[in-house]
C-alpha cells in the first residue's frame, strides 16, 4: 500500500476532519484536533515541531513527533496526489485521477445547492477572502460556496489599498519598499538591509489572517504571490488569481464545463481567443488541457498579446499540438470550445496606444456562430467588454453563465475538500 493511501485509509477510519491535520498526526492519525491548536511556532513564526498535549506514553509522543518531522518537510502540495490535496495554487499540481475526483465531488454540491435547506457541511469553518486586486465574481463565488456550506466568511476586497500592503507590508511581512535616492552600491545594500530585517521584525500577513481563520483565497496583483502564501501558511490556500500567472479554480471550472458541455475531453478541439499573453485563465486552462489525450489548441491572438513562449513549451513537452491563427473564423469552424478573453487594459500600464490596437480586433458575433459547430460552445471567464456581442447570448451554445454557475460547483469541491478531505 502506498504512503498515500495508508494515510486516507487511516484518516476515513478515525474521522480526522482537516488534511493538515491528518498529514500532521501520527501514521494512523492518533489525534483528531482543529490544526490550529496542534501548531507550536518558533519565535519567528516558521512551523516548529508539532507539540501533543497531554499525552499519556512516551511511547506515542515519539510517534507523534516523528510523523511531525517527517511530514514538515514535504511541500506544501505534492503534484499528483490526490489525497495530499493541501493548497490550490497552479494546474499542474493536478493530474487527471485526481481531476476526476474534485469534479465527481462538485456534482454531489450541485444536488446540495439545489436544495432550499442550507448544508452544515462546514458549520464552524471561517474562509478569509484576501483580495489584493478588485474582484466580483470569483470573490462572491467563494463566498457563496462556503456559505451554501454552512461555513463563515471573512472579505476583503481590496487589501491593496485599504490593508497593511498600503502601510508597506507585504506577504512575508517586509516593511519597505522605501527606496531612497541613493546612489550605486550604497542604495542596493541598504535595499537588501531592509530585506533581512523586516523579514524578521515585522508580523507577516499571512500568518496574521490565518490566525483568524481556517482557510485563505487569495487574489494577489504579483504572479507567484499564491505560492509564496502557501509556503508561510499552515492553512490552506486557493490561489484566485495572482497577476499575470494563474487562476487554477477558474481552470478547474472551465475544464468542468467543456466535459458537461461537450462530453468528452479526450480528442476536443480548442481556440483560445484574445489576450493570451496576460490571461491568467488561459494559461491556467492550457496546463490542464495538457493533462488529456489528442487534445489541439489554436492561439487566436494580437499580435501584442500573443500567448507566451513558456506555455507552448510546456504544451510542446507534454505532446499536446497547438498552431497559431490570425483567422477567428477558420479556427472557429474548427473547435468544440471557442474560448474568448477580454483584452485587460489593465495589464498595459502606460502603454494605451498597444491597448487600443489589440482592442476590438477578434469579436464573437452571429457571423462566428454561422461557421462554428453545431455542438460547439462559446466560453468566457468574464467579466466581458465588446469581444463577445450581446446577441450571442440566446444562442444555445453562449455556455458562458452555465460556465459561471459551475464555478459554485467546483468552488464549493475545492472548500470541502481542503477542510474536511476526500
Amino acid at each position: 500500500m502506498s504512503a498515500a493511501s495508508f494515510l486516507f485509509s487511516c484518516s476515513m477510519h478515525v474521522g480526522v476532519s482537516h488534511p493538515k491535520v491528518a498529514a500532521k498526526s501520527s501514521p494512523c492519525g492518533l489525534l483528531n484536533q482543529p490544526w490550529n491548536h496542534l501548531k507550536s511556532k518558533t519565535p519567528f513564526g516558521h512551523s516548529g515541531v508539532l507539540e501533543k498535549s497531554k499525552l499519556s506514553q512516551k511511547g506515542d509522543e515519539i510517534l507523534w513527533r516523528a510523523g511531525a518531522l517527517q511530514v514538515e518537510s514535504a511541500p506544501s502540495f505534492s503534484m499528483g496526489q490526490k489525497f495530499h490535496l493541501h493548497d490550490v495554487i497552479e494546474a499542474q499540481q493536478f493530474d487527471r485521477e485526481t481531476l476526476n475526483a474534485i469534479f465527481e465531488v462538485a456534482r454531489s454540491m450541485e444536488s446540495i445547492e439545489s436544495k432550499s435547506s442550507r448544508s452544515q457541511m462546514l458549520k464552524g469553518y471561517l474562509m478569509a477572502t484576501l483580495f489584493y486586486e478588485p474582484s466580483t465574481r470569483t470573490r462572491l463565488s467563494f463566498e457563496s460556496a462556503m456559505k451554501r456550506l454552512g461555513g463563515d466568511v471573512l472579505t476583503t476586497e481590496n487589501a491593496r489599498e485599504f490593508s497593511s500592503a498600503a502601510k508597506g507590508e507585504t506577504l512575508e511581512g517586509m516593511p519597505f519598499k522605501v527606496l531612497l535616492v541613493l546612489s550605486g552600491f550604497i542604495s542596493l545594500l541598504f535595499y537588501l538591509k531592509l530585506e533581512f530585517h523586516g523579514t524578521i521584525l515585522l508580523v507577516d500577513t499571512i500568518r496574521t489572517v490565518e490566525g483568524y481563520s481556517d482557510i485563505i483565497v487569495m487574489r494577489h496583483f504579483e504572479s507567484g504571490a499564491a505560492k509564496r502564501a502557501a509556503t508561510t501558511a499552515s492553512i490552506p490556500v486557493i490561489n484566485a488569481g495572482d497577476g499575470p500567472g494563474q487562476h487554477p479554480s477558474q481552470a478547474l471550472l472551465d475544464v468542468y464545463t467543456i466535459e458537461r458541455e461537450i462530453g468528452k475531453l479526450d480528442g476536443i478541439r480548442v481556440g483560445l481567443v484574445g489576450d493570451l499573453a496576460n490571461g491568467r485563465t488561459v494559461r491556467s486552462l492550457a496546463y490542464l488541457l495538457a493533462k488529456y489525450q489528442d487534445v489541439k489548441i489554436y492561439f487566436v491572438s494580437p499580435n501584442v498579446v500573443k500567448m507566451k513562449d513558456d506555455i507552448k513549451d510546456y504544451l510542446t513537452s507534454k505532446g499536446v499540438e497547438w498552431e497559431e491563427s490570425a483567422d477567428l473564423m477558420e479556427v472557429a469552424s474548427k473547435c468544440n470550445v471557442v474560448y474568448q478573453t477580454r483584452i485587460q487594459k489593465e495589464r498595459f500600464g502606460e502603454k494605451i496606444e498597444l491597448y487600443e490596437e489589440a482592442r476590438g480586433k477578434y469579436i464573437v458575433n452571429q457571423d462566428v456562430l454561422n461557421v462554428m459547430q453545431k455542438h460547439a460552445v462559446v466560453m468566457h471567464p468574464l467579466p466581458r467588454l465588446d469581444e463577445i456581442t450581446v446577441d450571442v447570448d440566446s444562442d444555445p451554445r453562449a455556455a458562458y453563465f452555465r460556465q459561471a454557475k459551475n464555478g459554485l460547483y467546483i468552488r464549493m469541491a475545492l472548500l470541502k475538500v481542503l477542510l474536511l478531505g476526500w
